[in-house]
């Protein structure tokens, strides 16, 4: 069986960051991608956001470029991903792609978030098109154009009063016949005149062409259809937390989120570490992240000298 001092388990912006700084303090990280090399910035095209890039950059070029960087600091980067944990004593013993079995002295969790879509065939189409999971990421690229939300929670309600700040007009489409978010969040909602709610609508159909989305085939309750003109369509149903593998060992909030300890990215483990998505159910951000690769490997490189 294969012994490491620091295993990486995830391949986005977090687990890249934190394999760069564990690389530096000398700890030979081993990182395992996952099924989504790079995560969930491999979907978008440009990002505006991202501190150092005054013109933009690709999010695909973003994560090769940290991912070289990791390589040439001296991590070990492994396509495949871990398919079996035991964090019930050390050294941890987990196992990659159903055959290799590793035992690591401390471990880093940063397998990310997926978002939650409608499982429509021409959402995953236009994916990085103009279907977005993010209005804080992609939002800017709407500017004084028409786009959709969809959802009524209140990450719905803030993604539409950011959107509207932007675009000319909002749509938010949401299923029932009243919103599900707190009260605050539904009347930021009415007093923004460019965001008007369709009631008791479904998804249908994204619509578009080579160069994108051009609107969105809705269906009521009463099995009428309508369609909408648009330039972009979000969807706000909610993300969901890549931490069952690891559940049983590590605290989880009620929708899967890992829970870190205080500012750190100390779970109730000792040794095993949280960063990125998986344990941030506000921000998810690329930027922040990267930060959280940071901590994480820092907290780590803290336990690891503890033990000497």
């Amino acid at each position: 069986m294969e012994h490491v001092q620091c295993l990486i388990i995830g391949g986005g912006p977090a687990g890249y960051t934190a394999a760069i700084y564990a690389s530096r303090a000398g700890l030979r990280p081993v990182l395992y991608e996952g099924l989504q090399p790079g995560g969930q910035l491999t979907t978008t095209t440009d990002i505006e956001n991202f501190p150092g890039f005054e013109n933009g950059v690709d999010g695909q070029g973003l994560m090769d470029s940290m991912r070289s960087q990791a390589l040439r600091l001296g991590a070990d980067i492994r396509l495949g991903a871990v398919t079996d944990a035991d964090l019930s004593s050390r050294p941890f013993r987990i196992t990659a792609d159903g055959e290799t079995d590793i035992a690591a002295d401390a471990i880093i969790i940063a397998t990310g978030a997926t978002a939650k879509y409608l499982g429509l065939p021409s959402e995953e189409k236009f994916k990085g098109m103009g279907v977005s999971a993010c209005a804080t990421c992609d939002g800017f690229f709407y500017r004084g154009k028409k786009v959709a939300v969809v959802g009524g929670g209140d990450t719905a309600c803030e993604e539409a009063t950011y959107l509207a700040s932007l675009c000319e007009k909002v749509y938010m489409i949401v299923r029932r016949d009243v919103l599900r978010a707190s009260e605050a969040m539904q009347e930021k909602v009415r007093r923004t005149d460019n965001i008007e709610i369709l009631w008791n609508c479904n998804t249908k159909e994204i619509l578009g062409d080579a160069s994108g989305v051009t609107g969105a085939l809705l269906v009521g309750k009463d099995g009428s259809e309508k369609e909408i003109g648009i330039d972009g369509f979000f969807l706000a149903i909610g993300h969901h937390p890549n931490s069952e593998l690891f559940s049983k060992w590590v605290n989880v909030d009620g929708n899967g989120y890992i829970i870190t300890e205080g500012k750190t990215s100390r779970t109730n483990v000792e040794g095993v570490f949280a960063a990125g998505d998986v344990q941030d159910p506000l921000y998810r951000q690329a930027v922040t992240a990267a930060a959280s690769g940071c901590r994480a490997a820092l907290d780590l490189e803290k336990y690891l000298s503890s033990l000497k």
